[in-house]
């Protein structure tokens, strides 16, 4: 009689552990399909963050010249002359009008450096020293890249106009630049 009862634990422990395998495996289906239905739906589901999208705002005009002073174009102009809007730049701008650009006033003469990042429309960058003249002009920069368009000579002024203006208006190192600002008033 022993070993019937014995054989009878042996199989109701065996049921018993059979039971709770079945509840794990079911526990461990359920965790993961509820897993997997989180991930599935957020990353088809997850949009790609707002980006803010800036236009142009006129705040002056600024005209091109050769050393003669005799003018070549004039752009209406958008001023970067803080920190914050020197960084942001044309960054987000999806168009931009062969008669705008924007013009970049910094604190003191250097050498200056630019990058495309986040930049969705081909420029060209011309670098210009205190004396208004322009000392460098980078052609066709490529969109959204971190390549750098240095300066070759210090510069405190930085205009950038669509790409091929500088062609289209024959604008060579050496021209010059002046501009009004509905804020600033005459450059120094």
């Amino acid at each position: 009689m022993a070993k019937k009862q014995i054989k009878q634990a042996e199989q109701k422990s065996t049921k018993t552990k059979s039971k709770i395998t079945t509840q794990r495996i079911i526990v461990g289906v359920v965790v993961v399909a509820f897993l997997g239905f989180f991930i599935f739906n957020n990353f088809f589901n997850n949009k790609e963050p707002e980006v803010e999208y800036y236009t142009f705002t006129k705040e002056g005009e600024l005209t091109f010249t050769d050393s003669l002073g005799t003018l070549k174009a004039k752009i209406d102009l958008e001023i970067a002359d803080t920190e914050y809007e020197r960084q942001l730049g044309l960054m987000n701008r999806k168009e931009m009008k062969e008669n705008e650009g924007m013009l970049f006033i910094f604190p003191m003469q250097q050498l200056q450096s630019f990058w495309m990042r986040n930049t969705l429309i081909s420029l060209d960058i011309m670098f210009v020293n205190d004396q208004k003249k322009i000392v460098t002009i980078h052609k066709d920069t490529k969109i959204l890249s971190d390549a750098s368009y240095p300066s070759t000579q210090p510069s405190v002024y930085v205009v950038e106009v669509l790409a091929g203006f500088t062609d289209r208006h024959n604008i060579q190192v050496g021209d010059r630049i002046n501009w009004m600002g509905t804020n600033l008033g005459n450059p120094k």
